[in-house]
């Protein structure tokens, strides 16, 4: 059976192990969208994950979601990446950027802009905004001629990324925002090219993928879906059915990989695994919800046929992971507080195992003297 610590081909990178780090957000950039020092800490501390998949990073200005989120939306924001990525190679790792559009999940006040989405109904909850939380307002509803040019602005972002070092990037299809937008039947009420049946509600995603294969190449390339998830009211019909048009289509395109939640059931799961060929990563977890993936989760689904497995906020408290979960050495828990506070503390803070193994034998021997 494979193991986690194999290593895997991905597009033209060899992986040194099959654990992923899954895309969280932090929300400490600055202002104005630009990667911080700490932020190139914080991933050059996690390297040794076979692959890191970063924070959701907005591939334009109309899809900021959330206020302190990083952007590869102008040529400054990708100029601050530079950083992040030189360390985590320094540090022998790899690193995707996740290009991550908001839609409708999005408020005037972060962006300056009313948020856009397939049609004008709005989604369900409330976002952050630099004002605190408030409701998620109407999206107005992109006229046909204006949909293509959002689905180019991945390919346009993703350019810029990998001019900034990325190794690649993955497009952030899943949990209700604008990708998943579009595969929604709830979300999505459009009569147009891009609406009502499965074929049409599929078109923006495809459009998505193939403007970025055509910006740095499908072997740097990934794509991250939520089956049957309904985040932030984005609900799904026929999930198997949905899914497996979508990946019948993308699968022309040789991408990098297929990164799928495990948010539907799993006889749907091994379905998909079934109908998508190249290089699946499994997320057991759901989003936001109380498990954390651990070796038994990692390992039932690479028996189930997954290549790789993501782990998302184990990685938070754990910069070491991968050591820890080698050697069966104990998982700290995250402190919740911090995820989105801002600032070092919750961050760059937890120490890796040496150091908390170490660190009442300092204590104590301080304390003797």
């Amino acid at each position: 059976m494979t193991t986690l610590f194999e290593r895997h081909q991905l597009g033209d990178l060899i992986l040194p192990n099959r654990i992923v780090m899954a895309p969280m957000t932090r929300v400490r950039a600055t202002p104005d969208g630009r990667a911080t020092p700490s932020m190139a800490a914080y991933y050059a501390q996690r390297a040794t994950a076979g692959l890191i998949v970063s924070e959701g990073v907005h591939p334009n200005r109309v899809g900021q979601s959330n206020p302190g989120t990083p952007g590869l939306a102008t040529d400054e924001q990708a100029d601050s990446w530079r950083a992040v990525t030189d360390a985590v190679h320094v540090n022998g790792g790899r690193i995707f950027a996740q290009l991550m559009h908001g839609g409708r999940v999005s408020h005037p006040d972060t962006t300056g802009l009313q948020p856009v989405g397939p049609s004008a109904v709005p989604a369900t909850g409330e976002v952050f905004t630099p004002n605190g939380p408030r409701p998620v307002p109407v999206p107005r509803a992109l006229a046909t001629a204006e949909v293509p040019e959002q689905a180019r602005s991945y390919g346009e972002a993703a350019r810029r990324g990998v001019a900034a070092g990325f190794d690649g990037v993955e497009l952030h299809g899943a949990n209700g925002y604008l990708i998943s937008q579009f595969l929604s039947s709830t979300a999505n009420r459009r009569t147009d090219a891009y609406g009502g049946s499965i074929a049409r509600r599929i078109r923006f995603a495809v459009e998505a993928v193939e403007a970025t294969v055509d910006a740095i190449g499908a072997g740097r390339t990934g794509i991250r879906l939520s089956p049957g998830a309904s985040f932030w009211g984005a609900e799904e019909t026929d999930v198997p059915g949905l899914y497996a048009a979508l990946l019948a289509e993308l699968s022309r395109f040789d991408l990098a990989y297929v990164h799928l939640e495990a948010t539907t059931d799993p006889d749907t799961l091994l379905g998909l695994r079934t109908a998508w060929d190249g290089t699946l990563i499994v997320n057991p977890t759901v989003p936001m919800g109380s498990r954390r993936t651990d070796r038994a989760a990692a390992d039932h689904w690479l028996g189930l046929g997954a290549d790789l497995v993501s782990f998302g906020r184990p990685f938070i408290s754990n910069p070491d992971l991968v050591e820890r979960v080698r050697a069966g050495l104990p998982i700290v828990e995250d402190d919740e507080a911090t995820w989105y506070q801002g600032g070092d503390g919750g961050y760059l803070d937890y120490p890796t195992y040496r150091y908390a193994a170490a660190a009442p034998a300092l204590a104590a021997a301080s304390a003797a003297r």
